[in-house]
C-alpha cells in the first residue's frame, strides 16, 4: 500500500507551485497545482503556457 508521502509531486515537492530562475512563480505542470501526483495526472494532456518577451511564463 502506498502512503500519502509516496504520492507527493517530486517536481514541486508538494507545494503545487514552481518558480523560475528570476523567482516568478507558476502552477506546477506535473501535478496541475494540487501537490499530489496521481494516476489521473498521467492522463491529462500538457498545456502550452504563454510567455512574455523575456520568456517568463504567464499563468
Amino acid at each position: 500500500m502506498m502512503s500519502h508521502r509516496d504520492n507527493i509531486c517530486k517536481a514541486c515537492e508538494g507545494t503545487g507551485m514552481l518558480s523560475d530562475d528570476e523567482g516568478w512563480q507558476y502552477r506546477c505542470g506535473v501535478c496541475h497545482g494540487d501537490g499530489i501526483y496521481a494516476v489521473s495526472d498521467k492522463e491529462r494532456t500538457a498545456r502550452v503556457m504563454s510567455v512574455d518577451e523575456n520568456n517568463r511564463m504567464l499563468d
